[in-house]
């Protein structure tokens, strides 16, 4: 398997959480959290995690209704990736976010961090999730071809 870096994105209008991972290794690691609302300074701060990590793609979570249909953040995560993509001219991939910020909040809740850190480190930690369901597609897809 090629041995790349990966960034994933876990998008909110409030916050950015973002996780790295390797995919020859298939694991992914909270890496921090964007608490910023203007555009210039997200990104801003993903161009410096991009500068420092050398992804050789992105991977945004696309959030959706339970019954898969879009809703407005569907709308403004897909316009996020699209400027990532414009920005740094790197592969961007979309993957299904449902149930991704319950399953992080339910990790770090077994983590014994207190509400306060728990709350900031929330969007990196849905970022993993994303990144490692990535993965996991990923796995699969290989495994048919």
């Amino acid at each position: 398997m090629r041995d790349e870096t990966l960034l994933a994105f876990d998008f909110g209008v409030k916050r950015i959480g973002v996780a790295v991972g390797e995919v020859r290794l298939g694991s992914a690691r909270p890496l921090a959290t964007i608490d910023a609302e203007a555009n210039d300074a997200r990104f801003a701060a993903i161009g410096k995690l991009i500068a420092e990590w050398q992804p050789a793609r992105l991977i945004v979570g696309r959030p959706l209704n339970e019954d898969g249909t879009s809703h407005d953040m569907t709308a403004r995560a897909e316009r996020f990736t699209n400027q990532l993509r414009g920005r740094f001219s790197l592969p961007v991939e979309s993957v299904d976010e449902r149930f991704t910020s319950v399953e992080a909040e339910s990790a770090l809740r077994q983590s014994r961090l207190s509400w306060q850190q728990s709350k900031t480190k929330v969007d990196a930690e849905a970022a993993r999730i994303i990144l490692e369901s990535w993965f996991e597609q990923q796995k699969i897809a290989h495994a048919h071809t």
